[in-house]
């Protein structure tokens, strides 16, 4: 019995490193416009991007203001929040209508 509960523990701990590991890696270039502590803002095009870093953001070299950089990041959801579409609404409300007339 231990070692089933170990093992569905072992099974659980593999799959959620392996959907940490599956975020797709994406990368901007351009020059930068600031850099902070915790974030890095690059010039894209007309727009100007602002990338979260932290103590574990690997950086080679001393980046400053104008110097141009590669920026390889992941995107992950920290939070998802559910709400009912329009169109779901609209489809219940009439399916309620309907009942109402019928009687």
């Amino acid at each position: 019995m231990m070692k089933r509960q170990l093992g569905f523990i072992l099974a659980a701990l593999f799959l959620s490193m392996a959907s940490f590991a599956m975020a797709k890696d994406y990368q901007v270039t351009g020059p930068v416009v600031d850099v902070r502590d915790d974030a890095i803002i690059v010039k894209k095009g007309s727009d100007n991007w602002e990338i979260a870093r932290d103590k574990d953001t690997k950086t080679t070299g001393d980046v400053k203001k104008g110097d141009r950089v590669l920026i390889k990041y992941k995107m992950i959801a920290t939070s998802i929040e559910g709400k009912e579409s329009a169109k779901a609404k609209s489809d219940t409300k009439a399916m309620s209508d309907s009942k109402t007339k019928t009687k």
